[in-house]
């Protein structure tokens, strides 16, 4: 993949699609899914949308008794228990998955946190570099002998435009002198996309391609964390906590681009690419507002990829993907 790659190639979907849009008409029996997130937010719209079309679809969740309760009526959704921070459970549910499935045609990597207060977890990681990035890079390489068995599948990570905010902190990525909550988001955010980048490079050869996106701005379960006052002063809400700001999605709507990356087949031998409103975004200049969309060149740079992958292989000690 190349900047040059990275140019809107005329989808008929937009900003404006809904998760229903992209999945009408589509007939996806047979086809396994793995959905992290998928029983809130963006999450559920795509367990919910996958399950529709026919896809078997396996939930890793850190509640799994909420997760039961509120994917209760979706059929062929089945829910085993994950923590994205904990490295061992993230390990035990692959190998749970392992033996349930042949192969594996989605890695859909929904579930996230955002600009949450300080907290390190596991050997001192920061937590939103950890539930955000290395909790979804264990999991997709312990779940890569599936993707490559499976012929033809695709790894979608929900990136951000939060991204925007700032390159990886290679000096100091978990933040020892002194923590900022959307400095630490928006390096997650970058994480997230550098990790598709090199994860396409070292799969395509076994027919997995792996897509970065953008989901868009939405009011869900993901600022769980931000107070109310921080979200009214942001003009995201009003003091009823009813969305009020310009260009918001709906959740639906929010699922759109990343079940357009799952099963479009314009992306078709395509990959390592950032996406936004259900197409491919251009590359944005190093001073464009984060409303303007597009992906910052330091996010697609192929050897800040591999260099991210090393230092994630170092921390997580999981197994290296290998043919």
């Amino acid at each position: 993949m190349t900047s040059t790659d990275q140019q809107p190639l005329g989808s008929p979907f937009s900003a404006t699609s809904t998760a229903q849009d992209i999945t009408a008409g589509l007939d996806l029996s047979g086809t396994s899914a793995v959905v992290t997130g998928g029983y809130s937010g963006l999450g559920l719209e795509t367990t919910r949308a996958l399950a529709a079309a026919g896809a078997r679809v396996i939930v890793p969740a850190r509640r799994p008794g909420i997760a039961r309760a509120a994917l209760a009526d979706v059929k062929g959704c089945e829910v085993i228990p994950m923590d994205l921070t904990d490295p061992d459970s993230v390990r035990a549910a692959a190998a749970h998955i392992r033996d349930s499935l042949t192969g594996l045609d989605l890695l859909m990597a929904v579930a996230g946190v955002m600009a949450t207060p300080e907290r390190h977890v596991g050997p001192g990681w920061e937590s939103q570099l950890a539930a955000n990035h290395f909790g979804h890079f264990t999991l997709a390489c312990e779940l890569y002998p599936l993707l490559a068995a499976a012929g033809g599948a695709r790894v979608v990570v929900n990136s951000s435009a939060g991204h925007t905010l700032t390159d990886i902190r290679w000096h100091d990525p978990h933040f020892r002198t002194g923590y900022d909550k959307w400095l630490a988001y928006g390096q997650a955010k970058t994480a997230n996309v550098l990790f598709a980048v090199h994860l396409d490079a070292l799969g395509q050869a076994d027919g997995v391609r792996a897509f970065a996106l953008h989901p868009g701005k939405i009011i869900t379960g993901l600022q769980r964390e931000m107070a109310l006052q921080e979200q009214i002063d942001r003009g995201w809400v009003d003091e009823h906590g009813n969305v009020i700001g310009a260009g918001f999605k709906t959740p639906s709507q929010g699922a759109a681009t990343g079940l357009w990356a799952a099963t479009s087949p314009l992306l078709d031998d395509r990959g390592g690419l950032y996406l936004e409103d259900c197409d491919i975004a251009g590359v944005s200049a190093p001073d464009a507002p984060m409303d303007d969309g597009g992906v910052r060149a330091y996010a697609i740079d192929p050897h800040a990829a591999a260099r991210l992958w090393d230092v994630s292989l170092t921390a997580t000690g999981t197994t290296p993907i290998t043919r």
